[in-house]
């Protein structure tokens, strides 16, 4: 492997930081309601923060795949958007500093960026790195938003109950990132927060919330949540009132319910994602179901726009 570290540059005047907390979420695999990146930005945009390190978008972005945003003005190009892949020294709001690996999943080289980020632990001397996102499921919006946790160390995740058996899923540089972690004795966490299947595609401040208060119990870290508070009200308001008006969507909501307080009662609840009370789907139709919401994910993104 070449050397991870010329895929970065580390500031000159990187803080003195105290066993930090490094979070990290990267934009480009699921990311259902926006809730990692709504999350990752309101940090940015509430605390004081400065950049630490900045990875080679050249070397690890298809920009085939994903093309940056250029301006054309009548007859000349204005401006480039540069896709960033940054860490940044975050202080909460107490004054406790904390890191924040953000921007675009890497393309390529995958093994030699978590080496490159398992490096920037041992150099910042992180003690704990917790990735977060948002997932799709079949739950409503009426209920509390649920949260699938899982560790390199089973006491990091006592409190939170196993999702599920072994299966195969899609993977992503920020889950091949903690594996790595963990293979070399660092400890790291991931939260996936259950964001409504018919709202994946929107942007749902509830589940950014939901990811900032559970980063706030996992860390200690004091996040700022108010705004998104207020978003979240606006936006549940927005939803309630497009659901009133497709009795449709209404019945498929009142089906969820029922199936969410079904599996709420049970000893044993199992999965949520079973599309019907006491079915708990086998790994392949799990599997499957990545697999759909991938690649619907590609089409929206080759024709946005439409409804939830």
């Amino acid at each position: 492997m070449l050397d991870p570290t010329d895929l970065y540059e580390l500031s000159d005047d990187v803080p003195d930081l105290t066993d930090p907390v490094l979070l990290c979420h990267l934009d480009g695999f699921v990311d259902a309601g926006s809730a990692g990146r709504l999350a990752a930005s309101h940090l940015l945009d509430g605390l004081e923060h400065r950049v630490v390190a900045r990875f080679d978008t050249d070397r690890l972005l298809d920009y085939r795949a994903r093309r940056p945003v250029m301006v054309y003005d009548a007859d000349h190009w204005e401006s480039y958007t540069r896709p960033e892949l940054v860490v940044y020294a975050v202080r909460d709001t107490v004054g406790l500093d904390f890191l924040l690996l953000t921007g675009l999943e890497p393309d390529r080289e995958w093994e030699r960026f978590t080496a490159a980020v398992r490096g920037l632990v041992k150099r910042l001397g992180v003690r704990l790195t917790a990735t977060f996102h948002g997932i799709p499921m079949a739950v409503p919006h009426t209920r509390p938003i649920s949260v699938i946790a899982h560790a390199t160390r089973p006491e990091l995740v006592a409190s939170y109950r196993p999702w599920m058996g072994k299966v195969q899923v899609p993977g992503s540089a920020a889950a091949l990132l903690e594996l790595r972690l963990g293979e070399e004795g660092h400890d790291a966490m991931g939260f996936a927060v259950q964001v409504p299947h018919y709202l994946a595609q929107t942007e749902y401040p509830h589940a950014a919330l939901a990811v900032l208060e559970t980063l706030s119990l996992a860390t200690g870290l004091t996040l700022p949540m108010d705004g998104l508070r207020e978003s979240a009200d606006r936006t549940l308001a927005e939803i309630e009132s497009q659901i009133a008006d497709s009795p449709e969507i209404s019945s498929a909501v009142t089906g969820l319910e029922e199936q969410y307080d079904a599996y709420t009662r049970a000893e044993d609840r199992g999965s949520l994602m079973a599309e019907e009370p006491g079915t708990v789907p086998t790994a392949d139709e799990l599997g499957a179901q990545f697999e759909r919401f991938l690649a619907e994910q590609d089409r929206r993104n080759e024709n946005p726009g439409g409804d939830f």
